[in-house]
């Protein structure tokens, strides 16, 4: 953990400590997704437990997060997070209307 980084992309510049995390890197920019949906076309540029595994519930109808005030059911964690402010009468505020609320001229 030296904090080195000896590898670095050749097209953004962009710098890395282990080649195998550059290798995953070039993938942006080549556009190649080798991990593909067994049921359908769309294809993904990582096999992990997040991007594949989540479409998949698409097609499985799986729902893991549930909701412990209505039961109502969610595929992804941040949709369940979310949700819950229907509850909780959190209010989201979404950074690009933040923006332009502070795009807005007052005139006096």
């Amino acid at each position: 953990h030296s904090g080195e980084k000896p590898y670095y992309c050749t097209q953004c510049e962009k710098d890395f400590s282990q080649s195998s995390h550059l290798l995953m890197h070039m993938r942006i920019h080549t556009g190649e997704k080798p991990y593909q949906c067994s049921q359908c076309e769309k294809a993904f540029l990582k096999k992990n437990k997040t991007a594949l595994t989540i479409h998949q519930r698409a097609h499985t109808g799986e729902k893991p997060y549930q909701c412990t005030q209505c039961e109502k059911a969610f595929s992804r964690n941040s949709d369940l997070t979310r949700h819950q402010r229907v509850h909780s009468g959190e209010k989201h505020i979404n950074a690009l209307n933040v923006i332009r609320l502070s795009q807005i001229k007052v005139v006096l």
